[in-house]
């Protein structure tokens, strides 16, 4: 046993690196930034299913009404999330540039949302669809946010922008400054798109959610949980902050699941999908990691 803790202990300079990581810090910072909507939402479905539990059952119509907060909150979750997390990776590069020539946050998050729209979303008359808006696009948010910042920092960093006399406003100077990055940001993530769609005949969120699917099936079961929560409690026994490891790596598939396991209760069927944000704050980590075990 001693071995093994001073293996574990070998690697902790690791393992603490990987938890400063900008982009894992980018996806628990967006994920906490947009925490009010999910909290929010949740209401709405303890309104309209609990009472489930004792007979009772809305009439389809009041039901409806009752689930639109829902929908129009934890609908666009993915869209929310790709500008939240661009807004915290972009603080992160921030820190690493000079004070007089920072990236523009708002800027960031901007792009951001319109190259998750591109990724994410199919056109439809009249506009585009929305079924791909809310947690199952939260993987193609990740991917917005990561390459739109990016973008922005390598010309931010090389000043590849239109510069205006000294006698414009800031405010007006700002908006041509980060014209070229926004441009060049948005036709990248467009190129995806079409890549995307022409090899696989789906859209970016679609293609993602298909090839993945084996790992969110394996994460949801026994094994994955022991695993997911074995790893927190084990980064915790070593003195590192284990949720900011592990959690970045499966909260797509956490809301996802939640996602489905509201389609299976609006179905009538059983909500199966195990691996979600209620079981970690209500069963394998409630009043702290492990500490289940001491009841």
């Amino acid at each position: 046993m001693d071995r093994l803790v001073q293996q574990i202990e070998k690697a902790k300079p690791f393992f603490e690196k990987v938890s400063r990581n900008k982009y894992l810090r980018a996806v628990k910072d967006g994920f906490i930034s947009a925490m009010p909507v999910v909290l929010f939402s949740s209401l709405f479905m303890l309104i309209a299913y609990v009472p489930n539990i004792f007979g009772f059952y809305w009439s389809p119509e009041v039901e409806a009404m009752i689930v639109k907060p829902y929908n129009y909150s934890m609908g666009i979750l993915g869209l929310l999330v790709a500008g939240t997390t661009a807004k915290a990776l972009t603080g992160s590069f921030n820190r690493d540039l000079e004070k007089t020539n920072q990236i523009n946050d708002t800027s960031t998050m901007l792009a951001s949302i319109v190259g998750f729209l591109l990724l994410s979303s199919d056109a439809i008359e009249g506009g585009f669809g929305s079924g791909y808006l809310g947690t199952t696009g939260l993987i193609s948010a990740f991917a917005s946010a990561f390459i739109v910042v990016n973008i922005y920092n390598l010309f931010i960093k090389n000043n590849i922008t239109i510069k205006m006399p000294d006698e414009v406003p800031p405010n007006i100077a700002q908006t041509f400054l980060d014209v070229i990055p926004f441009a060049v940001s948005t036709i990248a993530l467009y190129g995806v798109d079409l890549v995307v769609r022409q090899f696989s005949g789906v859209n970016f969120a679609a293609m993602v959610i298909q090839v993945f699917q084996p790992l969110f099936s394996a994460a949801d079961g026994y094994l994955g949980l022991a695993i997911i929560y074995g790893a927190m409690a084990m980064f915790w026994f070593i003195g590192i902050h284990g949720p900011s490891i592990v959690e970045p790596a499966v909260s797509a598939i956490m809301f996802v699941n939640l996602d489905m396991n509201l389609e299976l209760l609006q179905a009538g069927e059983h909500a199966s999908h195990a691996l979600t944000p209620g079981i970690q704050y209500f069963v394998a980590t409630v009043g702290g990691g492990g500490a289940g075990l001491l009841g």
